[in-house]
């Protein structure tokens, strides 16, 4: 597995990079086709770094970058969702919501003029309900069938997006939203991004 989300303390930055330095926590995400996480020592770009909150831990902080960012250009991009809440309302199913981006996408929509329902198993009904979906289905279930959605963001690898068509309202759209990645935490080596 190549591992790409990473938190931990900067060792070393190079000579260039201006933003971090030593002893700094950070969480980060590594370049995609090599990963490297899981190595002793992980070498960042610093244009792929941010500085973590002290009330974040690193287990949380490396499960950050990727999912993250699939749910948020997931729920922004693809969705057309505004975060601050003035955007049009947009009735969207999310699928495989309790897994890691699809805790997100929950999270960000409901920052914007949503109604957010949910899919996720049995066992996670409560924790998807808390995130602040709307609705909560277990997958399972033929419950909401019949609903129309105007976006779905479809988390989960092995449903195929023919089962969504019946389910899209006339204008509705289909956002893929699925990383396969692992997390790490350790010590990192901040380089500059433009050499």
């Amino acid at each position: 597995m190549r591992t790409t989300d990473v938190a931990g303390e900067v060792i070393k930055v190079g000579p260039r990079v201006t933003n971090y330095k030593t002893g700094d926590k950070v969480d980060a995400m590594l370049n995609h086709p090599t990963g490297g996480g899981l190595a002793e020592y992980a070498v960042a770009k610093d244009n792929l770094i941010v500085l973590r909150p002290p009330e974040v831990s690193a287990a949380e902080g490396a499960s950050l970058p990727v999912a993250g960012l699939a749910a948020l250009q997931a729920v922004t991009e693809s969705a057309g969702v505004k975060l601050d809440g003035t955007g049009r309302h947009v009735n969207l199913l999310i699928t495989a919501a309790s897994g890691g981006v699809g805790q997100y996408a929950v999270q960000l929509a409901k920052l914007g003029n949503t109604h957010v329902t949910a899919t996720c198993g049995a066992h996670n009904l409560d924790l998807v309900k808390s995130l602040g979906a709307d609705e909560v289905l277990d997958y399972k279930t033929p419950d909401g069938v019949a609903r129309k959605y105007d976006v779905v963001i479809h988390c989960e690898m092995d449903i195929p997006w023919s089962t969504f068509e019946p389910n899209l309202s006339t204008n509705g759209k289909e956002a893929w939203a699925k990383i396969s990645d692992g997390h790490a935490t350790g010590k990192i080596i901040v380089e500059p991004s433009v050499l």
